[in-house]
């Protein structure tokens, strides 16, 4: 295996003639900023902690200014594109500045959000530059339909990352929180500056680090009966879990008689509760109708 070049990674200038050559204005729409600091990039995949065994899937490449750093420590790494002409000029680049890891490279050219399998050897660690506009629905994506991914680092809009980090009680503790939280440990791990990017954004980004529980949550409800608590709990979060559960549970004396067996008092809100708690609110609403079919939509 040989070594990168020193300059192998892309630098300001590269990537706009990157840019340039291929006619790429990076567009809000798809909420393009593209990384022009090589500093940046290893420092994000030094605090993924990528190893020289990880396969690593990238959402959202670009240019590839994170995917060449990745591709310095990784086995391997697959990209996720859904842009035409970035995703078509990708593997040439790969190849043109490392060319002796070019083999270990994968393009996957499709919509993260309906990626449901991936060339090569199970992904174990996810690292990814997200747009700020789907970063949640796809990082939750990922972490689904890809349990091998062990270990994620993302970058995101620094809001997002804080929602994502907030712990219960927190002001910005909400739906994002709670989700990932049943996939993972999760915490902030570092911000980055507006000055690292083309075009420098009008937002500040952070890091956040998701490490996959060892074990899944102990509970009998399932995923979806669990999520459908959270998002009943929060799509009213000024309101008393008695009532914001009350059409969740069929009425608001429904949401107090399965809080009240939760062990969770009627008048706190979701954003108080881990998602432990959430999920032993979802055992008692199926415990209690166990025989009940599901509505058909």
């Amino acid at each position: 295996m040989s070594d990168p070049t020193p300059d192998a990674l892309l630098g300001p200038a590269d990537v706009r003639e990157l840019a340039a050559a291929l006619g790429v204005r990076p567009t809000k729409q798809r909420g393009q900023n593209f990384v022009i600091d090589a500093n940046t990039v290893r420092r994000i995949v030094r605090t993924a902690e990528v190893r020289a065994d990880d396969v690593v899937v990238e959402v959202g490449p670009g240019l590839g200014s994170l995917t060449l750093a990745l591709l310095e420590v990784a086995d391997r790494v697959t990209a996720v594109e859904i842009d035409d002409v970035l995703a078509a000029a990708l593997p040439a680049t790969i190849a043109a500045r490392m060319p002796g890891r070019a083999e270990r490279f994968a393009l996957v050219h499709s919509d993260a959000m309906q990626v449901r399998e991936l060339p090569g050897p199970a992904p174990t660690a996810l690292v990814a530059n997200l747009p700020y506009n789907v970063a949640v629905p796809v990082l939750l994506h990922m972490l689904d339909t890809f349990p091998s991914i062990e270990r994620t680092l993302v970058m995101v809009q620094a809001e997002v990352a804080d929602r994502l980090a907030a712990a219960p009680g927190n002001k910005v503790y909400g739906v994002p929180s709670v989700k990932a939280g049943w996939y993972a440990e999760v915490k902030r791990a570092g911000a980055i500056g507006r000055n690292v990017f083309w075009p420098a954004p009008n937002v500040d980004s952070g890091l956040v680090s998701l490490v996959r529980r060892a074990e899944p949550l102990a509970t009998t409800a399932s995923k979806a009966e669990v999520f459908a608590v959270v998002d009943a709990a929060f799509a009213q979060r000024r309101k008393t879990l008695r009532a914001a559960l009350a059409g969740w549970a069929g009425s608001a004396a429904a949401a107090e008689a399965a809080l009240v067996a939760a062990g969770i008092s009627p008048q706190a809100r979701g954003e108080s509760l881990t998602v432990q708690e959430f999920a032993r609110i979802a055992e008692h609403k199926s415990a209690a109708r166990p025989h009940e079919e599901p509505v058909q939509q």
